[in-house]
């Protein structure tokens, strides 16, 4: 951030500064006390659990030396009304002082972190870049990773999720993007929205409130999204897998679950060779590089900064190859249109590794009233995709009516699940997904050990 006197601070939030005189701030915004550093500023938000307030001590303990708060507490402190709004406020002053900041903004059903990494690694070859940490999408998330710029920043990258209506409205109106990304229009949040017609407006919102300036990049991979720029004045960039595309990918082929293909844009054709896991991962590269070209970065620099791009986020198509058995560590989120890329990978690397697959799947939240149904069509996908066998945690739909070409298992948690592992044998795949409140990587924690020690059995 860059440096502001705490009352100046307190003047743009629209709140009372109370403590140290001349206090200059330019530290970082932290919502967990324990983040706390040197220079610190603490926002005490109160959840439904515990209030942010309480931890305020910690926070200076550790180094904070101003505390965002909604009444008095210890240390140099600014009182405002509601703390999100006052936090909202200030990011968007500090985007406006910024003018030279290009911003970035992403949303879809799937597919923000990976694209938001992938991004990351194009853009930062290319100057001073900050992304979010994690899946900073929210009312918090948003302008904790704008404050994180400085003068020298030349862009900033932003993940925009939702629950309800008018969230990704009002995170496009503060940070006020130079290009919006919308990925895909899926079935993540059905409950929240009641329709994919819900979703499809509420991830408009981000195309909808762009200034006029501003480019639209928008994927083709549903029939909502291509239509979101139609009838604004934005540029639009179309990203996919036909000719009718922007930027799009061709000649497209797989080696060890690994996609490739000739990245093709308006300026040139290179060819990508990607070191993420699945197919899936195609329109997130594409995504990116789209977003790339919007803001002028050759073709050439773009397949370069993909090609040499590493998963950087865990537990997200995570590939481990255990002395003879592959694990894909999926376990961070599940939507029915990740799990289904998911399985088709698990598919592809048991073809090669030449044994049994094996999915462990936890349930997706989030679906609503279609839920069962949409757990249904996955055990069905898994059976058609011939899945040796399907382990089902805490969720039976999975199996309900699987008969034939399959064979399935369920466990009420993940510990139940590991009475499987003595079965696990060389050249078999196992894949671990689910939604992140099941906590499946706990499984995938428990295969690593146990064939770990399986191993070094074998070599004693």
């Amino acid at each position: 951030m860059i440096k502001f006197l705490a009352h100046e601070i307190a003047a743009i939030m629209g709140g009372t500064y109370k403590g140290e005189a001349n206090l200059e701030v330019s530290g970082e915004f932290i919502f967990d006390s324990r983040l706390a550093n040197e220079g610190s500023v603490f926002i005490a938000l109160k959840g439904e659990a515990r209030d942010g307030h309480e931890f305020v001590p910690a926070a200076l303990e550790n180094g904070a030396v101003l505390s965002i708060v909604t009444k008095d507490v210890l240390g140099n402190h600014i009182i405002v009304s509601d703390v999100l709004v006052a936090i909202a406020k200030f990011a968007h002053h500090l985007r406006e002082e910024l003018t030279q900041l290009k911003v970035i903004a992403i949303t879809g059903s799937q597919g923000k972190t990976t694209t938001k990494d992938m991004l990351n690694s194009i853009l930062s070859a290319q100057g001073e870049t900050i992304a979010p940490v994690g899946s900073y999408n929210n009312d918090i998330g948003v302008p904790i990773t704008l404050l994180r710029c400085t003068k020298t920043t030349k862009y900033v990258i932003l993940e925009m999720g939702a629950r309800h209506e008018g969230d990704i409205a009002r995170l496009t109106e503060l940070a006020a993007p130079d290009v919006g990304v919308v990925l895909k229009v899926g079935s993540a949040h059905l409950g929240e929205f009641g329709s994919r017609e819900g979703i499809a407006r509420t991830k408009g919102e981000l195309i909808r409130g762009l200034k006029s300036s501003a480019v639209a990049v928008l994927g083709t991979y549903d029939e909502f999204t291509p239509k979101m720029a139609d009838a604004l004045p934005n540029r639009k960039i179309l990203f996919g897998e036909t000719s009718s595309c922007t930027v799009r990918a061709a000649d497209i082929e797989m080696h060890g679950g690994f996609p490739s293909f000739d990245l093709v844009t308006p300026t040139g054709r290179e060819r990508v060779e990607l070191q993420i896991l699945g197919m899936h991962q195609i329109s997130n590269a594409l995504a990116a590089a789209a977003a790339a070209v919007a803001l002028g970065i050759s073709t050439t620099d773009i397949a370069s900064a993909l090609s040499m791009h590493q998963n950087a986020s865990k537990w997200r198509m995570e590939l481990l190859e255990l002395e003879g058995l592959t694990l894909i560590n999926d376990s961070y989120n599940a939507n029915p249109e990740s799990m289904a890329a998911a399985l088709r990978t698990l598919t592809l690397l048991t073809q090669e590794r030449g044994g049994n697959s094996w999915a462990f799947l936890g349930k997706m939240h989030e679906l609503g009233v279609d839920s069962p149904k949409l757990h249904r069509e996955i055990g069905e996908l898994a059976r058609e995709l011939r899945i040796d066998h399907l382990v089902a945690i805490g969720e039976s739909e999975f199996i309900t009516g699987l008969s034939g070409g399959i064979t399935t298992h369920f466990f009420a948690n993940p510990e139940e699940a590991s009475a499987l592992l003595n079965q696990l044998a060389a050249g078999d795949v196992v894949l671990v997904k689910a939604s992140r409140a099941e906590h499946l990587e706990l499984i995938a924690e428990k295969i690593k050990s146990y064939w770990s020690a399986q191993a070094e059995g074998e070599r004693s």
